[in-house]
């Protein structure tokens, strides 16, 4: 809805892989993979800018999509980093998402090449995604999920 209220006279077509997801466990190769189709799917569309909103699909995906398109992509890698960095008052910041998400290492980068100096402690949490798309974000299994991958 953001998107349509900023840019109302342009056509937006949106992609929602749910038949192959939850991309954090796959391969490298195979989210590459799934990210250049469905990078070329609007790229056949005429798409000016192609906006990928899966952290896993923008850590591992967008670096081969650009190698093969073009079209400007963006993701939310680095405006999630800039807000965190924006937002940490003690220079520390905890980063949680799929293990391709945290293996990639791709949030500590961004955040590095905006502030050296931020400690950033990341943690993969697989069970997430899985939880969120059932839509268990008030339930009381969702923070004891919570407690045993970000406890010490």
């Amino acid at each position: 809805a953001a998107m349509r209220d900023l840019l109302p006279a342009e056509n937006i077509f949106y992609i929602g892989d749910t038949a192959r997801v939850p991309y954090g466990g796959k391969s490298r190769e195979t989210i590459e993979r799934y990210s250049r189709e469905i990078g070329g799917m609007l790229v056949t569309e005429d798409a000016k800018v192609i906006v990928v909103a899966c952290n896993t699909a923008s850590a591992l995906g967008i670096p081969a999509m650009r190698e093969k398109f073009a079209t400007p992509i963006v993701g939310v890698i680095e405006p999630g980093a800039r807000a965190a960095v924006e937002a940490t008052k003690n220079g520390r910041i905890g980063v949680i998402g799929t293990r391709a998400t945290i293996y990639s290492r791709a949030y500590e980068r961004a955040i590095h090449a905006l502030d050296r100096d931020v400690q950033v402690i990341s943690a993969p949490c697989p069970i997430f995604v899985p939880m969120i798309e059932e839509g268990w974000l008030d339930d009381g299994i969702t923070d004891q999920v919570i407690r045993r991958y970000i406890e010490p």
